[in-house]
């Protein structure tokens, strides 16, 4: 969100002038994405808090307009204010509402064990991505014991699919059709990202599916490489995605053989876990990894 499009806006809550039906709704749609994207900002600065600096230099708006929203989330209960510090932290309906959607994405509990293993054994940082539409999210960030390490994915970040290696692992384990339907779709948020391109991604989810698993030469941040592999449901659809990360000197060519069939036996350990729910017992598919159905 750019400041240019941070028009004044009536206060939530109070009463607001006539609009037209167009101008009402494209108005509420506005304000509905500025909160949310206020809410995962404060969830991103984790127990710490966030400061309304912060949050004014992140988000791009104005300070009254962060205000204003802030004090709607307050109301709500989705954002709590510490009275001492004055961070804001994510409030209690936040913490209920995830609750309640916890059953339908039981996959980050049933992570933590295995992400723990993974970078325990590794030494590097374990990471669990989903995804959410044309976009991957990470759920999950385990640090490892390697006292250099690459921070450059974080819990709640979201980047279009194929970007990192969870990113890719999820777009390359896609049918040919519903990948390619992502590239497209996010051919303009690629601009944001200037190691990649639609083409480097049809290139790259090649690659990973004849390799078996999807890597990340520091493609996002140089120096930052990282392997992943595919989490299927039982449809056999990517359901989540574990990856490591590591600089560049950790993740060379015979590294990645002994770090590769880490990530895949944990993956197989958890897409068991998931067979025990309704959805059934999801098959592994044969390596390579590529599964390319119309």
């Amino acid at each position: 969100m750019g400041r240019g499009s941070d028009a004044p806006a009536a206060r939530m809550g109070g009463p607001e002038p006539a609009r037209d039906g167009a101008s009402e709704a494209g108005g509420g749609t506005q304000s509905i994405a500025r909160a949310m994207a206020l809410l995962m900002l404060v969830g991103r600065a984790g127990t710490e808090g966030a400061r309304l600096a912060d949050l004014v230099a992140s988000s791009g708006l104005s300070k009254p307009t962060v205000r204003r929203v802030l004090l709607a989330l307050v109301r709500a209960g989705l954002v709590d204010q510490d009275e001492a510090s004055r961070r804001y932290h994510v409030g209690p309906e936040a913490y209920v509402l995830g609750t309640l959607a916890a059953p339908r994405f039981g996959i980050h509990a049933l992570a933590l064990d295995g992400l723990s293993r993974i970078a325990r054994q590794s030494g590097d940082c374990a990471f669990l991505s989903v995804p959410r539409g044309i976009f991957s999210v990470c759920l999950h960030r385990e640090e490892g014991t390697w006292p250099i390490r690459t921070h450059v994915l974080q819990a709640g970040d979201r980047h279009p699919l194929g970007i990192g290696a969870g990113g890719l692992a999820l777009l390359a384990a896609l049918p040919e059709a519903d990948a390619a339907r992502i590239i497209e779709a996010n051919a303009a948020a690629l601009a944001a990202y200037p190691g990649y391109s639609p083409d480097l991604l049809r290139a790259a989810m090649g690659e990973t599916r004849a390799r078996g698993y999807a890597l990340n030469p520091g493609l996002y941040v140089a120096g930052s490489w990282g392997i992943g592999v595919p989490v299927r449901g039982a449809d056999g659809r990517p359901f989540g995605a574990l990856s490591l990360a590591a600089i560049e000197s950790r993740l060379g060519a015979e590294r990645q053989k002994e770090l590769v069939p880490l990530l895949q036996r944990e993956a197989a350990a958890l897409e068991a876990k998931l067979g025990g729910s309704e959805r059934g017992p999801p098959p592994r598919p044969a390596r390579p990894l590529a599964r390319t159905a119309p």
